[in-house]
């Protein structure tokens, strides 16, 4: 079977455009990687456009981006869209789902039950971020992982691996980011920009959010809520939830958090963080969700209080602790 590294490799020499793109609602390997699959382009001489449904996320904005991330498709598609860190074609967006027959698909993830959706996939769940596959891909181009490719490889790889404190980071992805430290990356000063993004209102919503957390099935089950009513109280959107499950995963007997957050009128978006061989993806993938082994996530169409009894149902049955 043909290497995928190298399959996309040789498109990207014998292509000259290219649209780049993410799931939407982006995080940091999603920006990350579409930013330094640009950066790869450009040091080829290639065009390209980069894209998101959902534009840049603010906490995001220091990202050195070799082209404006826009949130409207061209006219015209290049012959090639490569799609990073989607685990499914519709998280592309309506938009690019809907021309998807004016282009064709690279695919590169690294999600559990990736549906394979395009004409080439490259999908690896034993990477821990997108952003370590693009340096691999580097690698192949024979483009140097320095400079602005080196920063958005390491907000890539940094945002999935919980600055390398999570299960999934490997001993590539620390090698990695030492040579990029060798190579002159100032990784004080990312790390400032990366987590030095609160606001007021952000700290008075966790403060909230934090306040309401349950714990369930003798302690091993942690959950709290986000509501539409708490996001207008203070101020908030959607994006100041990040990461705060992973905040109420540090309980010292909990073995799976779970965050619900309002999405319209009994549609609540939910996230499961875990430890070690406590499969949360399994769990999501009930709901019709998915993700990785120890942090997923999904949708469940009911009111709070059944939603949350639905999870909490799923998770005991799925680890045995009902």
């Amino acid at each position: 079977m043909e290497n995928p590294r190298k399959r996309i490799s040789d498109i990207i020499r014998e292509n000259d455009a290219f649209l780049v793109t993410s799931h939407a609602n982006p995080d940091g390997d999603a920006i990350g990687s579409i930013c330094a699959m640009g950066h790869i382009l450009a040091a080829l001489g290639k065009q390209f456009t980069l894209y998101n449904p959902s534009g840049l996320p603010e906490r995001y904005a220091f990202a050195d981006q070799p082209a404006p991330i826009g949130t409207e498709l061209p006219s015209e598609l290049p012959a090639w869209t490569i799609v990073m860190d989607c685990g499914a074609g519709p998280r592309m967006g309506d938009d690019l789902m809907g021309r998807l027959d004016e282009t064709l698909v690279i695919n590169i993830d690294h999600h559990l039950g990736n549906d394979e959706f395009g004409e080439v996939n490259w999908v690896d769940p034993s990477q821990p971020a997108v952003g370590t596959m693009v340096a691999a891909l580097a690698a192949e181009l024979n483009v140097p992982v320095t400079g602005p490719l080196a920063e958005n490889i390491y907000l890539a790889v940094s945002t999935d691996t919980g600055f390398f404190t999570y299960g999934n980071t490997t001993p590539e992805s620390l090698e990695l980011t030492a040579q990029m430290l060798r190579d002159g990356l100032d990784i004080a000063r990312l790390n400032m920009l990366i987590t030095k993004q609160w606001s007021e209102e952000r700290m008075r919503l966790w403060t909230e959010t934090m306040g309401n957390v349950e714990l369930h099935l003798d302690g091993l089950v942690a959950t709290t809520a986000v509501t539409r009513e708490m996001f207008a109280r203070t101020g908030t959107t959607s994006e100041d939830t990040e990461n705060i499950i992973n905040f109420v995963r540090r309980l010292k007997a909990v073995r799976v958090a779970a965050i619900l957050r309002e999405e319209g009128t009994d549609l609540y978006k939910f996230s499961l963080r875990s430890y070690g061989d406590d499969n949360v993806q399994a769990i999501a993938a009930r709901f019709g969700g998915g993700g990785h082994r120890n942090a997923a996530g999904g949708t469940i169409a009911a009111p709070l209080q059944e939603a949350r009894d639905m999870l909490i149902t799923a998770i005991g049955e799925s680890l045995g602790i009902a």
